[in-house]
């Protein structure tokens, strides 16, 4: 099939490149020139593991390319996939402006043949809107199908070729059978729903997943106060088969592009249609608590932080990712830094992309060791495998003071003992004082 793809950002990019996998013609648009350059040239402009390989043999077989180029592309195109970012508003709503300028834009090539497939994250009503939007344009009637994308940056290869299942929401039957046929060389389980069903299902398993963080978060903290460990809870409670293990690592929070933006815009479509829906409420609560609990856990322990070194290892909101947005690193370094410490960060990968966001605030390390040495403490706030895999007793003779706060309980307590004297102070475990 012939496939055109609007938008190369996560979601755009790592779906265009998976169709051109499983043998489908592909032409990934973008109104960026420099991303479009970079792409041509098999560089990827994100960080994502695979991706870059992919690309590369994919237009080394003449199956992907990238254009800024709308007519020829769209004209040709059997299937036309809008991939634009939906971010959250200054209400929590979902801002569709680039949704909204995607369909304006594709109205002058579409014709009845063609489908149209919003795989962008958006409200419940959105593909009905579009949809008017565009018949009214080209006074004519059109296919649309809803297909969100459940993806998790850092492996969202393996989610699109391995995916849980596939999600197809449209009232035009033969639609839905044509963007089946498209997916049915990854040979997984669809769901075929009505539109608004489909976009409420990735609302309604983001919000979930997002609970459940935030729920043994919760449990953590009290885990602490009664001297239990969360890490065996956790366990006890995923083998459990109505629970399952997933998402049941405690930790400082959630982050990224999805969870935090995608409950504030469900809570949004509640109250805007007279739901409360006070689970929802708390579970940001919750989040935005935890995602400050390291600092609240030093001031406990050093009293004053003012002229403290602080090391933080780790920026980005999750590993095998560069993205900074609504990453935990960005309140925790701002509390840091009101509290008058010195902080140094590390991370493999985002360091650029943290000097947007934080800018010079706080200092950027080249290497972990150049980060925590002489540090007063450690601050752990990304469980990146060179975090988790760190040799601890030459850590903490390179520090000030041996003293770390562990944001995603990298550490067993065996490998803790080993490494010497040390202050370590997990979540949701006892600390252990040597």
């Amino acid at each position: 099939m012939k496939i055109a793809v609007l938008g190369t950002g996560y979601v755009g990019l790592s779906t265009g490149v998976c169709l051109s996998q499983i043998g489908h013609h592909v032409t990934c648009l973008d109104i960026n020139e420099q991303k479009i350059n970079q792409l041509r040239q098999g560089i990827s402009p994100i960080y994502e593991p695979g991706l870059e390989e992919l690309l590369l043999s994919n237009m080394a077989l003449g199956r992907l390319q990238f254009t800024t180029s709308q007519p020829d592309t769209l004209a040709d195109a059997e299937i036309i996939i809008i991939a634009v970012g939906t971010p959250q508003g200054d209400d929590g709503a979902a801002d569709l402006s680039y949704l909204v300028q995607a369909a304006k834009d594709i109205s002058s090539y579409l014709n009845q043949d063609k489908v149209i497939v919003i795989k962008s994250t958006v409200p419940v009503g959105t593909n009905d809107v579009i949809k008017k939007l565009i018949e009214d344009r080209i006074g004519a009637t059109v296919k649309i199908v809803s297909n969100p994308e459940f993806l998790r940056q850092g492996s969202a290869i393996v989610d699109t070729m391995k995916a849980d299942r596939i999600i197809i929401g449209s009232e035009n039957e033969e639609a839905a059978r044509k963007i089946e046929e498209m997916y049915r060389p990854l040979n997984v389980p669809v769901i075929v729903s009505s539109t608004r069903s489909a976009e409420m299902i990735k609302y309604a398993a983001n919000a979930f997943l997002a609970m459940k963080i935030s729920y043994i978060n919760e449990m953590a903290n009290l885990c602490e106060a009664v001297g239990a460990d969360v890490a065996d809870v956790a366990k006890g409670m995923g083998m459990d088969r109505r629970i399952g293990e997933a998402f049941l690592n405690a930790g400082i929070g959630y982050g990224g592009s999805c969870f935090p933006k995608d409950v504030k815009a469900l809570l949004h479509t509640a109250g805007a249609n007279g739901i409360e829906f006070p689970l929802l409420k708390e579970t940001i609560a919750i989040n935005e608590y935890q995602r400050e609990l390291l600092v609240v856990k030093a001031l406990k322990r050093f009293g004053d932080l003012k002229g403290k070194k602080i090391a933080m290892l780790g920026l980005a909101f999750k590993p095998e990712t560069d993205d900074m947005r609504e990453a935990p690193s960005i309140p925790i370094s701002a509390a840091l830094s009101k509290w008058g410490a010195e902080v140094i960060a590390y991370d493999p990968v985002a360091t650029e992309n943290a000097r947007k966001v934080i800018g010079d605030t706080i200092k950027y390390a080249g290497s972990i060791g150049e980060a925590v040495y002489e540090a007063d403490a450690v601050l752990i706030v990304t469980e990146w495998n060179e975090v988790k895999n760190l040799d601890l007793a030459e850590l903490v003779r390179n520090m000030k003071e041996p003293i770390i706060f562990d944001g995603r309980n990298c550490f067993t307590e065996e490998k803790i003992r080993a490494c010497g004297a040390v202050e370590y102070y997990p979540i949701g475990k006892p600390a252990i004082i040597i």
